[in-house]
Order: C-alpha cells, then sequence, then structure tokens
C-alpha cells in the first residue's frame, strides 16, 4: 500500500503568494491600459482630425474651406451629424469665392499588408480625380510605401478622367490599375515597379469607391453649400 506525501505549508503558502502576486500585476497592468487609453484617446483624435482637414486641402487644390456631407439612406446628402457613419461621410471643397470645386471622397480596401486608407479629390468641374493622399498604410518600408512619396504614381491622380456616361449613373470608364508603363488612356492608373499588389490595390480602391460615390455626387451638386458665418 502507497503513501503519499504530505503537503508542505510553505509550498502552499508561496504558490498562493506568487498567485497573489500575478493577479495583481495584471490588475495593474489593465489598469494602466485603461488609463492610458482614456487619457490619449481626445489627443490621438484631434490629431487624425488635424490630418484630415491637412489632407483635404492636399487633394482640393485651390479650396479655401470645406464642409462635411453625408450620404443618407435614401441617398441624398445632407449636413453631416455627430452620430454619421463615418463611411457615409465626404467634405465638400469651396474656393474664395463660395463656390463648389470638388468633393474629397475617403475611401478603403485591402493593400498588401493590411487596410489601406486613403483620400482621394474630385474635381466636378473637370470630372476628375486631382489628387489622393495614404492616410493609414501598413505597407512594406522601401517598398510598398512607394504609393505615397513616388513621383511618378502620384502623378497618376493629377488629372485622372472619372467623367460620367451620358445618363450620369456611371462612370464612363472605370478607373483600372495597369502594369507599369501599360498607361494608354486618362482613366488608368499606372502601376510601381517592385510595388505591384500596393499600386494595384490604390487603382482597385480608386475604382469600386469613384463608381459608387461620383455619379452620387454630381447628380446632386447642388445639395452642397459652403458653410455660412455670421458676425457679431
Amino acid at each position: 500500500m502507497s503513501t503519499s506525501a504530505p503537503t508542505n505549508p510553505a509550498n502552499i503558502a508561496s504558490s498562493r503568494k506568487m498567485l497573489q502576486a500575478m493577479v495583481g500585476i495584471g490588475m495593474l497592468c489593465a489598469l494602466l491600459i485603461v488609463l492610458t487609453y482614456e487619457g490619449t484617446f481626445n489627443r490621438i483624435e484631434t490629431n487624425k482630425a488635424a490630418a484630415l482637414e491637412q489632407a483635404i486641402f492636399k487633394v482640393l487644390p485651390g479650396i479655401s474651406q470645406t464642409a462635411a456631407y453625408q450620404l443618407n439612406e435614401d441617398q441624398s446628402f445632407s449636413p453631416a451629424t455627430e452620430d454619421a457613419p463615418s463611411d457615409a461621410i465626404i467634405y465638400a471643397g469651396f474656393n474664395a469665392e463660395n463656390q463648389l470645386v470638388g468633393m474629397a471622397i475617403p475611401a478603403s480596401g485591402q493593400g498588401y499588408a493590411d487596410i489601406l486608407r486613403i483620400l482621394y479629390g474630385y474635381d466636378l468641374e473637370k470630372q476628375a480625380i486631382v489628387g489622393m493622399y495614404v492616410l493609414e498604410s501598413k505597407e512594406t518600408p522601401g517598398l510598398g510605401d512607394k504609393i505615397e512619396k513616388d513621383p511618378a504614381f502620384l502623378e497618376n491622380f493629377r488629372a485622372l478622367d472619372v467623367s460620367l456616361a451620358k445618363d450620369l449613373k456611371s462612370l464612363k470608364n472605370a478607373v483600372v490599375p495597369v502594369k507599369n508603363g501599360a498607361k494608354k488612356n486618362p482613366w488608368e492608373v499606372d502601376g510601381i515597379t517592385g510595388a505591384t499588389i500596393s499600386s494595384r490595390a490604390i487603382g482597385d480602391i480608386l475604382g469600386a469607391s469613384s463608381a459608387e460615390w461620383i455619379p452620387l455626387i454630381y447628380q446632386q451638386q447642388e445639395a452642397f453649400s459652403a458653410p455660412t458665418t455670421t458676425s457679431e
């Protein structure tokens, strides 16, 4: 018959103290994470808003003020409210004479490493995309991040054709990405050698987004008006 070894009270006490210490450290770390998040949230959101505003002015040359608008369930536009979904908001840009120049439109899609978030400018008179800015990217440094700074690639977005078909309900030609050096038409996005997937992703994102947003914007451009200022 076998007998079990007696339990050592010292070992039990030591294990209990170790468990208590681990639980205490875990709770402290969780508390620090929550406090850090709450303490930096407003600052992060403020910085994001400032970066977005700067990007709007970059993708819409010649504007002097902006206003946010939301797309409603009935496909109409109205001034954006605080509770409007972020993916339903676009930004109207106006010149010094309060004339509507165009819209800055956020868009996103899968890149090589993660989701790409961009902003592009649509000029109503030119019926063209006249600027593109990468808001968020985790593409490979030195390769995929060329979509943010390669001059030849960014040249695609100086006058990318998004003119409408006669019925004004669709684009005459869909925006499409092509291999580097293969661009022959003004609605094509010339890719980047060595960053093929990332540059193609930008073209695909613009193709899908412009087909959805631009006919709606053009048909309802009278819905966008410059912000009114009141003097005391």
